[in-house]
């Protein structure tokens, strides 16, 4: 009987996977904030760019599905950027925007008053002080009312 025998070699990698080193979760994740706070500045532009588009977007006329698409584009963009900095009212008025866009009847018109109703709301978030809570709170349920009001059983599960 023949024996084969191979020398193992060890991988580059499996060598330093299986060293003590690197950085420690605390360290990486202060980097992490230490690089996004040097983005912070730079998503405020985009965000307010993005609100200044869908601001003045012209309303369609009949069921143009090319002017929703750009206005969900631009709800989207302001969600993208605003989302890693944790500006949750911005990503929630742009989010009930695109539910109520996704929800519209297809081949009806849409009733572009939200879209402004929306991009105002927008506006004005952006415009408050961080410590304005109350009256976000307010724009926000606001906004969740037309939602509901435009399609019926969405976030009746809500507290």
């Amino acid at each position: 009987m023949t024996v084969i025998t191979h020398n193992r070699r060890r991988s580059r990698l499996s060598t330093l996977v299986n060293q003590p080193g690197g950085v420690s979760v605390g360290v990486a994740l202060d980097q992490a904030r230490s690089n996004l706070a040097t983005l912070k500045a730079r998503s405020r532009e985009i965000i307010e760019t993005q609100v200044a588009a869908l601001a003045a977007l012209p309303a369609p006329s009949g069921a143009d599905e090319g002017a929703l698409d750009q206005a969900y584009a631009h709800a989207s963009a302001v969600i993208d950027a605003a989302g890693p900095f944790e500006l949750n009212d911005l990503c929630a008025a742009a989010v009930n925007l695109c539910d109520l866009i996704d929800g519209a009847p297809e081949g009806r018109p849409f009733d572009w008053r939200i879209v402004t109703v929306h991009a105002q709301a927008l506006r004005l978030l952006l415009s408050l002080p961080s410590e304005a809570a109350d009256a976000r709170a307010k724009v926000l349920d606001s906004l969740k009312d037309v939602l509901k009001a435009k399609i019926p059983g969405v976030g009746e599960g809500e507290a």
